[in-house]
């Protein structure tokens, strides 16, 4: 396949589909599909059957529209309408209402802040074309900026374009793109990789997920751009085995690009060559770390290794390998069809573009939302998530998942950026957002991302092992109210020194959760706590003992594990 013949078979596409005055999407999406919408499908499709209008009238699935709260979900075009917590006895009202009114009652009005206030640039195609065909992800664009990066640019320029986009990694640390790329572009030896992680472990976080679900595409052709920018030649998806629908839906996506000549060798009649394998997770936490990653790639254990040498100058098998999240990949296409400086002018100053959130927990409208960096916390939560239901009050907002922080009532108009969260003692993290009203307990809180923590933890290091291990014993003392003066001094020396010292960003960021409640609800914790003796024989709650009292042989202590070599993956 050549440029000219993508275009064409992209104009034969938007003219096949053109050609039927109703196109029926329903969401074939993990949430929507749980929810039944297959037998939705299969009823719609056997109704226009006995109806006769199967010329007229196009069924298909098609991947998340977002608002995960209502499913099952199914959209109508070219009229715009969407429907919302359809059920199979509906299929017949809603194949009625092509030629008359909208079935009110199930209607979902798409003019609300949920839909309203989204900016859609990873998502854009999400819940409009069918995931499993390449030919409707090529009627929209698709393969055309792969086809611009091969013909058009030089790989520096691709490069360059990406640097001017300001585009960080989605996946928590928001690290430059640009520089990121660019250091493995200057990678020497004759083999290099490009790596999509999407080992999406965060409770309540589902946003690779679902960008895998419905648009597999998309990601791959973010890959090619990649590889093409540094000089690579091949590629690995690695994709957690919780994630079915996502695995089988690329795995049917590679097969139609090759086909196509869109991967493999001598993409799009060019010098350029690309393969792309598919690794699955067995589901351990640590391997969304880069280095544990790689490990896991390798055949090995999935363990970080000290850094440097980073990834991008010694990665996999010891070569120069650049690994970038799902979402971060998602946005290369756009950044290089609409230029850097379009993509830079959405946002603020040194967070560029848009975020995926997983918006969850007590908030009305749960699901994927896509807003422009620097929009607010109150606006998210209360404007497109439509506040707490059931009448009580908002208590805070947690992001990042277990590395990130709970953001109080008091800083609900801080903008979402990376810089201004992590000053609040949270971070960006790859995009989980969860909501807790009045009747949430922050200890309960901290303790719940602790002993996830604790389980996920590949135990190579002692402060990671151990540490976290001890937070989730202090905390369960708070949580039971039987803490003690001394035990709140432990807990924040243990935090400390667990973010110190630990080896990766796992042990590193597993304190946050406790650190942002202890800075923002330590009331709650005073209220766990159990009067205690002074020194002088008075009874005091918020007294400190001296650093003497405090039993620092917990560092060295009980380990369920068995020693150095024995974690939890």
């Amino acid at each position: 396949m050549t440029p000219d013949e993508l275009i064409e078979l992209a104009a034969a596409q938007r003219t096949r589909l053109n050609g039927f005055a109703h196109q029926i999407n329903v969401c074939m999406a993990t949430a929507c599909h749980s929810s039944g919408s297959e037998e939705i499908k299969d009823r719609l499709t056997a109704q226009v059957k006995s109806r006769g209008i199967q010329k007229h009238c196009l069924i298909r699935s098609v991947g998340c529209p977002g608002l995960c709260t209502a499913g099952p979900m199914v959209g109508i075009e070219p009229e715009g309408r969407l429907y919302q917590n359809v059920s199979p006895d509906d299929a017949g009202d809603l194949l009625d209402s092509l030629e008359s009114t909208p079935v009110e009652r199930i209607q979902a009005q798409t003019g609300d802040p949920f839909f309203a206030r989204q900016q859609r640039i990873v998502l854009e195609h999400a819940g409009e074309i069918d995931p499993e065909q390449i030919d409707e992800y090529i009627a929209v664009g698709g393969y055309q900026a792969l086809a611009k990066a091969l013909y058009a640019m030089t790989p520096a320029e691709v490069v360059d374009e990406i640097t001017k986009s300001g585009l960080r990694g989605r996946g928590g640390a928001g690290f430059p793109t640009g520089l990121k790329w660019r250091t493995v572009a200057k990678g020497g030896g004759d083999r290099k990789f490009v790596i999509c992680n999407g080992d999406e472990g965060d409770p309540g976080a589902f946003m690779d997920r679902s960008v895998l679900e419905s648009d597999p595409h998309r990601v791959l052709e973010g890959m090619a751009v990649a590889a093409y920018a540094v000089g690579a030649q091949e590629g690995y998806l690695y994709v957690r085995a919780e994630y079915p629908l996502a695995i089988r839906r690329l795995t049917t996506a590679l097969r139609q690009a090759r086909q196509r000549n869109l991967l493999g060798v001598n993409v799009l009649e060019t010098p350029f060559s690309f393969q792309v394998e598919i690794r699955v997770g067995a589901g351990a936490f640590v391997c969304g770390e880069e280095t544990a990653l790689i490990a896991s790639i390798e055949g090995g254990r999935g363990q970080p290794r000290p850094r440097p040498p980073y990834p991008a100058e010694s990665g996999l098998w010891g070569c120069p390998t650049l690994i970038n999240n799902v979402e971060t990949l998602a946005n290369i296409v756009p950044i290089i069809r609409n230029g850097g400086d379009w993509f830079a002018g959405i946002g603020t100053e040194k967070s560029k573009g848009t975020k995926v959130f997983a918006l969850s927990g007590q908030v009305k409208n749960t699901g994927l939302i896509e807003v422009p960096m620097g929009i607010t916390l109150r606006e998210i939560v209360f404007e497109i998530g439509g506040g707490v239901p059931d009448g009580r009050a908002f208590k805070a907002v947690q992001t990042g998942g277990p590395s990130g922080g709970c953001i109080p009532d008091g800083l609900l108009d801080s903008p979402v950026d990376y810089e201004s969260l992590t000053r609040l003692g949270s971070i960006m993290g790859s995009g989980g957002m969860i909501v807790m009203d009045e009747t949430s307990s922050m200890v309960e809180v901290a303790r719940y991302f602790m002993e996830f923590s604790m389980t996920e933890s590949c135990g190579k290091c002692i402060p990671c092992r151990v540490g976290t291990v001890e937070m989730h014993a202090l905390l369960t003392r708070f949580a039971e109210k039987r803490a003690k003066t001394a035990d709140l001094d432990l807990l924040e020396l243990l935090c400390d020194l667990t973010k110190s010292t630990s080896l990766c960003g796992l042990g590193q960021a597993a304190p946050n959760p406790v650190l942002s409640t202890l800075r923002y609800f330590r009331d709650e914790y005073l209220a766990a706590m159990v009067a205690d003796e002074s020194p002088d024989g008075d009874v005091t709650r918020e007294g400190r003992p001296s650093p003497a009292v405090i039993p620092l042989t917990v560092v060295a202590a009980r380990s369920s594990d068995g020693g150095e070599e024995g974690g939890r993956s």
